[in-house]
């Protein structure tokens, strides 16, 4: 493995924006690594995809990627990135206007911080494999199923793991006869969660209390993925559990459990909740679960990480209902990742710092062969 020519310490390039409506959350998250990543062990090398899919090289500076109420960052300018597609060298290359190309060095490590498709969905994973090229995070097929809450239900329900009541409405399906694609929620009872397939950071996620809603919903939706589901509410508390690869042959590694409360100003734990009015929510970890169920949660919650086939890192989303049971609600295999994001603030309470998460997640990149595995 090759080493920063000037300082020996490994090169990472941090891949964030991306071309998903999660491209904002995306730039907070880079703006939270930069700041804190261990500049000791580590040259550091910000890449931002803009919306329109081209490779920026970023100034090295968190101040402007920040996602605040006054601020919504965006990656922009002008200094393009050729990245690697051979296994021959990872040597990137940047192309400046009215200048001729200009070689970066060698990149030994990516961190994707990229939020929702066209990053988060293996798309980015594939191009990495094709250039034999180290990532942190799952390959392209966890990536790509546990993206689709649809197949990832799918996959978690044959492994015996209890997920929630859904129905699933595709492009074809909506476009063919709407009202008969919507004739199967009255079995869900109400209120449902109408989502996009496909995205995260609750992003399109419509809470509907009755039939006469649902139509606008999926319309709404639709804008971030023609592909919708709909699910049951659940009535039970928020749970999140993370989770890290195994050094070796180990076991994956449970974190502490954390649980969210909104408590005020929304009915859900939303896109404006998660990153903007954090007023209103409470990130608590360790909780107050009985220990037998905190022990449960994290056992399954391993078993999920397995059963997707996932690597490096996840954080897998419960809802722990009155009744005692537990419901799987999903597995992000990129989750959010700020100082204050819940993954980090879970393995910070079992005793890794934001710091050392990042190194950790780093080196079991490093450590894990490319290619099939």
């Amino acid at each position: 493995m090759s080493t920063s020519p000037t300082s020996g310490k490994k090169r990472v390039a941090i891949v964030f924006g991306g071309r998903s409506s999660e491209h904002m959350v995306s730039c907070a998250t880079a703006a939270g690594v930069l700041q804190a990543i261990d500049r000791d062990r580590f040259d550091v090398l910000p890449i931002g995809i803009a919306r329109d899919g081209r490779w920026l090289l970023m100034a090295d500076d968190p101040a402007p990627l920040a996602l605040t109420s006054a601020q919504q960052p965006e990656v922009t300018g002008d200094t393009t990135v050729v990245v690697p597609t051979s296994p021959d060298g990872h040597d990137v290359l940047v192309l400046e206007p009215g200048q001729p190309p200009r070689e970066l060095g060698t990149v030994d490590v990516v961190l994707p911080l990229l939020h929702g498709p066209f990053g988060e969905d293996g798309t980015l994973q594939g191009l990495l494999e094709l250039a034999d090229i180290h990532y942190v995070g799952s390959g392209v097929a966890a990536s790509a199923v546990m993206m689709d809450k649809h197949l990832m239900k799918v996959v978690f329900a044959a492994a015996g793991l209890p997920v929630g009541r859904y129905i699933v409405i595709t492009d074809k399906e909506w476009r063919r006869d709407k009202a008969a694609a919507l004739d199967p929620v009255t079995s869900l009872g109400w209120p449902v969660f109408v989502k996009p397939a496909r995205a995260g950071s609750s992003q399109g996620v419509i809470k509907v209390e009755s039939h006469d809603e649902l139509e606008a919903a999926v319309e709404a939706a639709r804008e971030h993925d023609p592909k919708v589901i709909i699910e049951a509410a659940i009535n039970g508390r928020e749970i999140e559990c993370g989770v890290l690869e195994g050094h070796g042959s180990d076991r994956p590694r449970a974190s502490e459990i954390g649980e969210i409360e909104v408590i005020g100003g929304h009915d859900f734990y939303d896109f404006e909740a998660k990153y903007i009015d954090e007023a209103n929510v409470r990130l608590s970890c360790p909780t107050s679960l009985p220990p037998a169920i905190a022990d449960e949660v994290k056992q399954l919650s391993v078993k999920a990480f397995e059963a997707a086939g996932c690597e490096g890192l996840a954080r897998v989303d419960w809802f722990y209902e009155p009744s005692g049971q537990l419901v799987l609600n999903e597995i992000n295999t990129l989750p959010g990742f700020t100082p204050h994001s819940m993954f980090p603030q879970v393995w910070a309470a079992s005793g890794l710092s934001y710091t050392e998460l990042i190194s950790e997640l780093i080196d079991l990149a490093l450590e894990r062969r490319t290619g099939l595995r």
